[in-house]
């Protein structure tokens, strides 16, 4: 995924504007990327090898890269300067990417030479490099160099014979550590670990046998012990897989593992003063792919991250644990399904407080950090990134990443790229927003919260009615996997208007999304029966399939902080709907299309299921379920509500076996008429409910437990009783929600019947004619102006001419008021009192000027102190028994008037901004 680009200016922070509300507790804006993240997700220019970087180390802001290739270029597109020999080496300016005047040609005379390990010594002068190689600038070597720094030269009295491949290297003041291949050093018995003197190259007396290659190697900062990674199964005779700890002085075992699966090796170790890491690699089932945490002080395990993907490498830097695998299933981690990989991570080194539980005989890891660049797989194995190396240079520290990705953030980019800890230019992705009210007085305003490749806290801004002051600011926190909905309610808000809403999203650096569309709501003049009810009984997931854009389901319960994702584009707006009102349905075409919820969670021992549907569907499908997978089919998957082939209803759980209850045999609900239906479980056992009546109980309190996600249309249904011919259900949909309860007869049975309760329904009268009078021009005709004003002296009026409908049948009008909209010009608002009066007298825009304007009524049929400079929508509450007197009146009139000197100017119908055009709200009810 890519962000847009380009830094734009954070909004003013206000709480200032047309209403406040209850919502998130307002935060401070932060001054800088999300904490502890250090670094931003933009990556910046960087030459690039045309094969694949396995290497890296970095001195005094040079950044040294080793690896399999023979030249590198500048970045695409850059006309940078053009491509340059780098054999299997580069070293690059840590701040500009590009190549030094250090040249080095790592080559062979049998094969092909690659660099497999670089590091640096502690006095930072000299370079250690290991792979299989036999020269270095046609010095001789063998698989080992040392490297001057500051003249670029090898080191020709440093020369230790290392006949197999060398794989890493950790070193300090006097001794150089490698793993590899090799089985002798010097002549010398030395099976994949060795150490040699880091000024001579002698060989040492250090001895850590390994019957398999050694992949990774570290030493512990007090410098006492050296930390193994491999294959191996075991080191100097004892049995110990993949890791172990030895004397760094003898190389005596000092403490063996056993928990990592055979068919898994570790590729990395790192440490430092937080404890040591490793990055680990499997094949086959059952294999552990992700990161260990482990103490320094008896090296025992702190924590596990069992995320499947190949981790390649570990880099701890200030308290965070930085990663490249290619991560694609973090559900044992509880965190994302099996999914798209996931190629550089980041999560926190340590527990702030006190760990979890451990699952599974293992403490799950630190959840993942808000920072989420990618690569792709790239060339070779498929792996993607391969190497971590931070490096200084001036006050900017930078990330730099290696390895066989040929693509960085969806852009043109091999083996190399860089990120830095300042310069963040990437805005958040723009919120969806919707709004709806089912009272008066209360209008929710939901927002899926927006996703910043490195900003997990956002900065989330609501403006109402087009003002460009917020009405409210809050901050939600948000990650690339978990994006659950966010949420304001604004309580000041009037029955009968109209009000519309715009989010915008802005990161800790100030980059601001753009405005959200536009989300327009109503409010009621009375409370709607089935939403309130449904919300009142404690739903805690409520989709109404209201929403008029792909791809998200907004969460109408009172916590809405669960939305929904459509998969593969269902059918919005789909009309009628179940219940009584405006509301509308969701088509799904029974092959492919699904919602599912979009965060993780657990269910409790008490819930309940609740949707309703319609179809003719002889093909069956899943109503609603619960599984542990999103986009994919669910390995898990129970607490569902399907229908069969012929019609009938199942309510299911699993617990060890699948348990359910149907409706009868010849009790069918495919005829194409909206069906409710509901399915409970608690202490009492299960109940389903069809159409607000028991169809059946059993004795069944416990289900199988798991992190999972809710799916409405859709998900597996292999094995199950009665199984249809298809997982997915073609038909209709309509709210669905989910409780954290087991709902009574009598609260399904009251859902059931308020659902044909009459409800409120709101007509928008646009004006079919518009104009205005100015006193100053007293013989000008206005009827084409796109603006319209208002002013006592010296004198404007406007006047409007609606096609008012009549009540429908059984209804009366409840509330009716005035809307219009400020323009852009300077000064629009005004401070003077404005009112609506009906026009006695006759008019036409294109004829009608300050000579012949018409006659007013005395009776104003409402008024508005004052309206704030900005253009914006406003709304004028207008007498409802003056209104109810004239319905069914085409070509009823009225006029905008003050007595002011301060004028007001208003978009008219000709306009073409966005809610322009002025219009009636009218809301009618039961009588």
């Amino acid at each position: 995924m890519r962000r847009s680009r380009g830094l734009t200016a954070a909004l003013v922070l206000s709480l200032a504007g047309a209403g406040t509300g209850i919502g998130l507790v307002l935060m401070p804006e932060a001054s800088a990327i999300t904490p502890p993240v250090a670094f931003t997700a933009d990556e910046l220019p960087t030459w690039q090898p045309n094969g694949i970087v396995w290497a890296m180390a970095q001195a005094n802001g040079t950044v040294f890269a080793g690896g399999t290739f023979s030249a590198v270029r500048p970045p695409d597109g850059s006309g940078s300067g053009t491509e340059q020999e780098a054999v299997n080496f580069v070293a690059l300016d840590a701040a500009t990417g590009a190549p030094t005047s250090c040249k080095l040609a790592f080559t062979v005379g049998d094969g092909s030479a690659t660099v497999r390990a670089l590091t640096v010594s502690k006095d930072k002068k000299t370079l250690y490099a290991g792979g299989y190689f036999g020269a270095v600038n046609g010095t001789p070597v063998s698989s080992v160099a040392a490297i001057d720094i500051d003249t670029c030269t090898p080191k020709a009295s440093f020369h230790p014979s290392f006949p197999a491949t060398v794989r890493a290297f950790a070193v300090t003041d006097d001794t150089l550590y490698a793993a590899g291949d090799f089985t002798t050093v010097e002549g010398q018995t030395r099976e994949r670990f060795a150490a040699v003197d880091a000024g001579s190259g002698a060989l040492k007396p250090f001895t850590a046998d390994a019957d398999e290659p050694g992949r990774a190697v570290a030493v512990t900062p007090d410098g006492k012990n050296v930390l193994l990674g491999g294959d191996f199964f075991t080191v100097n005779g004892q049995n110990t897989h993949a890791l172990a700890v030895v004397n760094s002085a003898t190389g005596a075992v000092a403490k063996t593992y056993s928990t990592i699966p055979s068919n898994s090796v570790v590729k990395s170790i790192a440490t430092d003063a937080t404890g040591f890491y490793t990055g680990n690699e499997g094949s086959g089932g059952g294999v552990f792919d992700g990161r260990i945490g482990l103490n320094l002080s008896d090296f025992s395990e702190k924590w596990r991250d069992r995320c499947l993907g190949a981790t390649q490498f570990v880099l701890p830097y200030d308290g965070v644990l930085y990663s490249s695998s290619h991560a694609h299933d973090c559900t044992l981690n509880g965190e994302y399904p099996d999914g798209r990989r996931h190629h550089l991570l980041a999560q926190p080194t340590n527990y702030q407080g006190t760990p979890p539980a451990p699952v599974d005989g293992f403490v799950a890891s630190p959840r993942k950090l808000g920072w989420f660049p990618d690569t792709n797989d790239g060339l070779g194995e498929g792996i993607g990134p391969r190497v971590m190396a931070v490096a200084e240079k001036g006050d900017t520290k930078y990330m730099w990443v290696g390895g066989e990705f040929t693509t960085v953030n969806g852009v043109a980019q091999q083996g190399l790229t860089r990120f830095a800890s300042t310069g963040d230019v990437g805005a958040p992705t723009t919120p969806v927003a919707s709004a709806a009210s089912v009272k008066p007085g209360e209008v929710q305003v939901r927002w899926r919260t927006s996703y910043d490749e490195d900003d997990s806290k956002l900065t989330y801004r609501i403006y109402r009615n087009g003002s460009s002051t917020p009405a409210h600011t809050m901050t939600a926190d948000s990650l690339e996997f978990e994006r659950q909905q966010a949420s304001w309610t604004d309580t000041t808000v009037k029955a009968g208007q109209s009000y519309t809403y715009r989010v915008t999203a802005t990161d800790a650096a100030g980059n601001t999304s753009a405005l959200s569309a536009t989300a327009s709501v109503t409010v009621p003049a009375s409370i709607q029966s089935y939403p309130n009810q449904v919300r009142a009984d404690g739903a805690n997931l409520y989709w109404r399939y209201d929403d008029t854009v792909s791809p998200y389901v907004a969460d109408s319960s009172t916590d809405g902080n669960t939305s929904g994702i459509q998969l593969n584009a269902p059918a919005l707006r789909q009309t009628p709907g179940a219940i009584s009102g405006a509301s509308t349905a969701i088509g799904f075409n029974g092959t492919s299309q699904q919602v599912y919820s979009d965060h993780r969670q657990t269910v409790g021992s008490s819930y309940t299921i609740e949707t309703w549907f319609k179809t003719n569907t002889t093909r069956g499908g899943k109503l609603i379920g619960f599984g542990n997978n999103t986009d994919r089919n669910s390995g898990s998957y129970d607490k569902q509500l399907y229908m069969t082939n012929t019609g009938r209803l199942v309510f299911g759980v699993y617990n060890g076996s699948t348990r359910t209850v149907s409706t009868g045999l010849f009790e069918t609900y495919n005829d194409n008429k909206w069906h409710h239906v509901v399915g409970t479980q608690g202490p009492s056992g299960m109940a389903l409910y069809v159409d607000g009546q028991n169809k059946g109980t059993l004795n069944v309190t416990n289900f199988q437990q798991y992190a999972g996600f809710w799916h409405v249309g859709g998900d597996n249904l292999s094995s199950w009783p009665n199984r249809p011919t298809s997982n997915f259900f073609a038909g209709q949909i309509d709210e669905t929600a989910v409780y954290p309860t087991a709902l009574t007869q009598a609260q399904v049975k009251n859902h059931y019947d308020l659902a044909k309760a009459p409800t409120d329904t709101v007509s928008k009268v646009v004006t079919t004619e518009d104009t205005y009078i100015n006193q100053g021009a007293p013989g000008q005709a206005y009827g084409t102006s796109t603006s319209l004003a208002v002013r006592g002296t010296s004198a404007y009026e406007t006047y409007l001419r609606f096609n008012i409908p009549a009540a429908p049948a059984g209804t009366v009008l409840k509330a009716a008021s005035l809307q219009f909209k400020t323009t852009t010009q300077t000064g629009a608002g005004t401070a003077d009192t404005v009112s609506v009066v009906p026009v006695t007298g006759t008019w036409s825009a294109a004829g009608t000027t300050f000579n012949t304007k018409p006659t007013l009524g005395t009776t104003p049929l409402g008024s508005l102190a004052g309206v704030p400079d900005g253009s914006a929508i406003q709304n004028v509450e207008l007498d409802t028994t003056a209104v109810s007197a004239v319905l069914g009146t085409n070509g009823y009139s009225m006029a905008l008037t003050s007595t002011g000197t301060d004028p007001l100017w208003l978009w008219s119908s000709e306009a073409t901004a966005a809610d322009a055009a002025p219009q009636l709200i009218l809301t009618f009810g039961p009588k």
